[in-house]
């Protein structure tokens, strides 16, 4: 049984990876998409009109995810986070985010294997997603490491608003927004921090990249604008009028949310905030060994 998972699992992650491959050659000499077009015609958010926006209940299923708790909190998903299919969170992630077929397919398929589930036949609950140092990790941009903060759904207003303040960038609008630069940076700042204050702290090399791949969906997804930014993250709440800044006819490919997460990871330097990080240590209650 375990055998043939892992065979089926490696022919799905070629085949994956190799029309991935093609998708990115077709977004170089495809049409983009025309601003206000991005979205397709009968899914929510066409047009920039969003399904109304409600808080969760105590009762309501949350992670650490800012995007997959706002399809909950608008109803894209199940506004309770429970009972969520594989195959349901595919398809409204390729559309609300303009993810490729392959990026949009690979994650869930990911967290299937993560949870030991069928991909095709079973559910989940959002919160079952921050299983510790599978999907969730430490040195988050926008939580606190698990030792300190185990409900993972917890935002840490504190760092998302130094995230938001860290923006150095305009876009051709003259909008203020994150620049790589500026992700890279507090990052090696949350990783310094992290690793000095947190006993138990753990930081693979795979989990550094997903949460660079996770940063970079802010740049991807949202052109970094910290306008819209700011009810993404801190109420997880899709911005009145907003859309996916991907603008490639299919989506973004895994080779290019790779492509810039790497480049994030790149640019971090965990040693500039050594002294940063031995302060914090010295005035914080550092977890147990």
């Amino acid at each position: 049984m375990g055998f043939s998972s892992g065979v089926s699992n490696f022919f799905y992650d070629v085949k994956i990876m190799s029309w991935d491959v093609i998708l990115t050659l077709l977004n170089v000499v495809g049409k983009k998409h025309h601003i206000g077009d991005v979205t397709p015609e009968g899914h929510p958010g066409y047009g920039g009109y969003w399904p109304e926006f409600r808080p969760p209940q105590e009762t309501d299923s949350r992670c650490s995810c800012p995007g997959l708790n706002a399809l909950a909190n608008h109803g894209i998903i199940s506004h309770s986070g429970r009972g969520i299919s594989f195959v349901e969170l595919d398809r409204h992630v390729r559309a609300t985010y303009n993810i490729s077929s392959t990026l949009s397919s690979f994650v869930p398929h990911y967290a299937a294997r993560m949870l030991k589930r069928s991909y095709k036949d079973d559910t989940f609950d959002l919160e079952e997603l921050d299983l510790h140092n599978g999907i969730e990790h430490d040195a988050s941009l926008l939580r606190l490491d698990a030792a300190f903060q185990p409900n993972q759904s917890t935002k840490h207003v504190p760092y998302i608003e130094e995230l938001l303040a860290a923006a150095s960038g305009k876009d051709k609008d003259g909008n203020v927004v994150i620049t790589t630069k500026d992700l890279s940076k507090l990052l090696g700042k949350r990783r310094a921090v992290a690793r000095a204050v947190n006993q138990e702290f753990s930081l693979k090399s795979f989990h550094k990249l997903f949460g660079c791949a996770n940063a970079s969906l802010l740049l991807s997804t949202f052109g970094g604008r910290v306008d819209h930014l700011q009810s993404f993250l801190l109420d997880e709440r899709f911005p009145e009028g907003w859309e996916s800044h991907v603008r490639q006819p299919r989506g973004l490919t895994l080779v290019n949310f790779n492509k810039l997460a790497l480049s994030i990871e790149f640019g971090v330097r965990e040693k500039d905030w050594k002294q940063v990080a031995q302060e914090a240590a010295a005035h914080h209650e550092v977890t147990p060994a």
